[in-house]
């Protein structure tokens, strides 16, 4: 097994919700194998506080996360990436910046939860819901045998996992 660690940026528009919980939830399941990390293309400045009561709630250490510009990411000196994920569909439709190193890449769309109009039990639903379908989309990504992958087969698998519900 190699001793590399994959850096993985996820992506969305606002950088409030499905980047973020996806960002916790790979650095926890990937266990020091990933640095996950997540931007926005038009950050909203600060992170969905449901976003935030559903981490705190599964034992994440939320203190560093923060809503940030892609631009972070695309700046010398910024970790160079391995994979690059869209989270949602409008940031896939967005030019993004010229990666450096590039990194494999593949648009897994999610369900905005923060648009879920309701009470809170249901706007709190759509939370938890969006994390199952992200952290099962990473348990797939972490079963992967990255090592004995070429480019192009990872790049058809990821995407095929980003069609799959």
């Amino acid at each position: 097994m190699s001793d590399k660690i994959y850096n993985v940026l996820f992506l969305c528009t606002g950088n409030s919700a499905r980047s973020i919980i996806a960002e916790a939830v790979l650095n926890r399941l990937g266990a020091g194998r990933f640095r996950a990390y997540s931007a926005g293309s038009h950050p909203r400045g600060a992170v969905h506080p449901l976003t935030l009561d559903l981490l705190q709630k599964n034992h994440y250490d939320v203190s560093t996360l923060r809503s940030k510009s892609w631009d972070e990411f695309a700046a010398p000196g910024a970790p160079q990436m391995d994979f690059i994920f869209t989270v949602c569909d409008q940031a896939a439709g967005e030019v993004c910046p010229i990666w450096p190193g590039q990194p494999v890449s593949a648009h897994w769309g999610f369900a905005d939860p923060s648009h879920v109009e309701g009470d809170d039990e249901a706007k709190r639903k759509a939370f938890a819901h969006a994390d199952i379908e992200i952290s099962n989309r990473i348990r797939l990504f972490l079963s992967l045998p990255l090592g004995t992958l070429d480019r192009l087969s990872l790049q058809k698998q990821l995407h095929e996992m980003g069609q799959s519900q």
